[in-house]
């Protein structure tokens, strides 16, 4: 699903402020997995989501997904295959819109951009449908403006949101660092779900450790630029909290 091959990133090159973001990373992260990326601040995690999202090019290096070369393509070219979803809640929504026309420019990201798309009852009825799984009781509140949602509605109908079209991957970069504990546990509950019954790749950057241990099914550490761990399921599972933290000590 996703290949990168001897990845660089290098910001400020050749200058006295030139930092390495990225050194040398070759990672597959296959079909359906669900793979955790911790870090200390400034280890290059982002880096490597916008990398593989097409919000920054590599310095060198490949990065394939299904097989196709994405170094040199756009974000918005990448938009066929891999969706984001945003720390602050407020990102990847429109405010001034209500719930419902949101839902249908998420619906219109990666088609031919036609007015009738999104206004007929049959799509009303879908996203009340995916709305209700979140049990939050906004499934009659689709004409409601989308900005006087909570940070925790939001993010929970963006990640809904994010999966409207054909998505393969989905890119969660600490998608719960800005709401309260409850809250962040719906989103990463939904997620695990999203995984589990759409198949859905995804990767999600936390610096919850806790959250690291319970979700995903495989775990990756990254600093100063480099991949130090990369554990698969079986040995995932056998981590305890204390474990992760001495890690970072």
């Amino acid at each position: 699903m996703i290949s990168l091959t001897h990845i660089k990133k290098i910001f400020n090159k050749g200058r006295s402020n030139e930092v390495v973001a990225l050194s040398d990373i070759s990672l597959k992260i296959d079909t359906g997995e669900f793979a955790v990326i911790i870090g200390s601040n400034g280890s290059g995690k982002t880096t490597l989501l916008n990398i593989i999202g097409g919000a920054e090019k590599p310095t060198e290096g490949s990065i394939k997904i299904n097989g196709i070369e994405m170094a040199t393509l756009q974000e918005y070219q990448r938009s066929k295959w891999v969706a984001r979803v945003f720390q602050n809640p407020h990102h990847g929504t429109a405010p001034e819109l209500s719930i419902l026309d949101n839902f249908r420019l998420a619906a219109l990201r990666t088609k031919q951009k036609k007015l009738s798309i999104g206004i007929n009852p049959a799509f009303k009825k879908q996203v009340q449908e995916k709305i209700a799984t979140l049990g939050m009781g906004l499934e009659n509140k689709i004409n409601q403006s989308m900005g006087n949602l909570s940070g925790g509605q939001r993010q929970a109908l963006t990640l809904l949101m994010s999966v409207m079209d054909d998505t393969n991957i989905l890119l969660l970069d600490e998608p719960t660092a800005a709401l309260d504990p409850k809250s962040a546990n719906v989103i990463l509950q939904l997620a695990n779900k999203l995984n589990h019954e759409l198949g859905i790749t995804m990767l999600l950057i936390t610096h919850s450790l806790k959250d690291a241990q319970q979700f995903g099914n495989r775990l990756i550490q990254i600093q100063e630029g480099k991949i130090t761990r990369d554990l698969n399921a079986e040995t995932k599972a056998q981590l305890t909290l204390t474990d992760i933290y001495k890690w970072f000590e």
